[in-house]
């Protein structure tokens, strides 16, 4: 009763235009597919959360699951937030994307606050609310994305035809990414980038301007590596992690011992070594290594395609909305498969030493509250976005 009363609501407001919804043949349920594959990304995360932390909880708190009571905690709220999203009309997301916009660039502020914001690693990414910590950086991809929907639907010709259209939403991001350095969080500056280029490719930017633009935002991410000693040092790291296996190489040269220890079928569940305080970071950026050692060639080939069936199953939705008439649902959609599929790519990347080290975590898998929760949330938003879709 509430999500119908909230859609007619949603529908029936002068500040969207929507086509007119006719009653379907049969009742419409959420995707199934999505959800069961989200689950089981999850569930596997949660169980991976425990083996690789279970020597350093043990440790630091003589709790050896601590840090899987606490993911369970985010899961449980991830969970519980992804069902209201699940029944608030698309249409509301757009009334609400601007005053989303300008809470996160308050919190991007708050959050350097001596007091307010926490440092931990040498970067200033946490504040607490309600004695909780979390990480305004990653609220602040879901609500660009909600913004950058927006705009596109608001300035769709000014987009396609005029440089202007193209410069007001980068001029934006260069907002959120100079208040991201300060913090700093070049892994974030690096995914928002990119999935807003890649929204405003598919929202048909000229590609001759698209292409010039994507220079100029390589050429300034350059820039800032230069600029920066340890960024450098993680990319010569990168290039050639043996030269110096025991320092600036170690954490890499960990990961890659534990992927090659782990062979077609894995050591087994519980049994990885590198977990045991050799490899860093185990239960967070790099548990992916930790998997891929006890599960092997299979439990990766099973993480990729999972992941690689959400993103597509993104675009697909996103591209049946745009059929039916739904822009903003469909660019929504477009951004949530991008910044899920980038950011997976990135983690895989680093853990497998394709990439530089850039502090992302793996989405839905990996600890951290923040990231687990908004991931949750824009499932959620993309099960809805199907779910209108498949009303008309």
């Amino acid at each position: 009763m509430i999500e119908k009363l909230l859609f007619t609501h949603a529908q029936s407001a002068h500040w969207v235009t929507q086509p007119t919804r006719r009653k379907s043949p049969r009742p419409v349920s959420y995707d199934m597919s999505l959800i069961l594959s989200s689950l089981t990304l999850l569930l596997l995360g949660l169980v991976m959360v425990a083996s690789a932390s279970i020597n350093i909880a043990q440790t630091q708190f003589a709790l050896p699951l601590y840090y899987f009571w606490r993911q369970l905690a985010y899961a449980g709220v991830g969970v519980a937030l992804a069902i209201i999203v699940i029944f608030v009309p698309v249409p509301i997301w757009q009334r609400l994307s601007v005053p989303l916009l300008l809470l996160g660039l308050c919190l991007l502020i708050v959050v350097l606050i001596p007091g307010i914001g926490y440092e931990v690693n040498g970067s200033m990414r946490w504040m607490s609310l309600g004695g909780i910590r979390f990480q305004p950086s990653e609220a602040m991809k879901l609500f660009t994305i909600l913004y950058m929907a927006g705009y596109l639907i608001r300035r769709r010709e000014e987009v396609r035809e005029a440089l202007s259209g193209f410069l007001k939403p980068i001029a934006v991001v260069c907002l959120i990414t100079s208040l991201l350095l300060f913090e700093p969080d070049y892994g974030a500056i690096v995914v928002l980038f990119t999935t807003v280029l890649g929204m405003l490719f598919l929202a048909g930017v000229p590609m001759r301007q698209f292409l010039l633009w994507v220079i100029i935002v390589t050429l300034a991410l350059g820039t800032l590596i230069v600029l920066a000693p340890y960024r450098v040092e993680r990319l010569t790291t990168f290039i050639n992690p043996w030269a110096d296996p025991f320092n600036s190489g170690f954490q890499l040269t960990q990961a890659l011992i534990a992927i090659g220890r782990g062979g077609l079928f894995g050591v087994g569940l519980g049994n990885s070594v590198q977990k045991l305080a050799y490899l860093p970071e185990a239960h967070t950026d790099f548990l992916f290594a930790i998997l891929a050692e006890e599960l092997g060639l299979v439990g990766v080939i099973v993480v990729i395609g999972l992941f690689a069936f959400i993103v597509l199953h993104a675009f697909a939705i996103a591209i049946r909305a745009e059929r039916k008439g739904l822009e903003y649902a469909s660019y929504l959609a477009y951004g949530i498969g991008l910044i899920i599929g980038l950011q997976a790519s990135t983690n895989l990347g680093v853990n497998m030493g394709l990439l530089p080290t850039k502090g992302l975590t793996l989405p839905l898998m990996s600890y951290g509250g923040s990231s687990l929760i908004v991931t949750c949330v824009m499932l959620a938003l993309l099960l809805r976005v199907d779910y209108e879709t498949r009303l008309i």
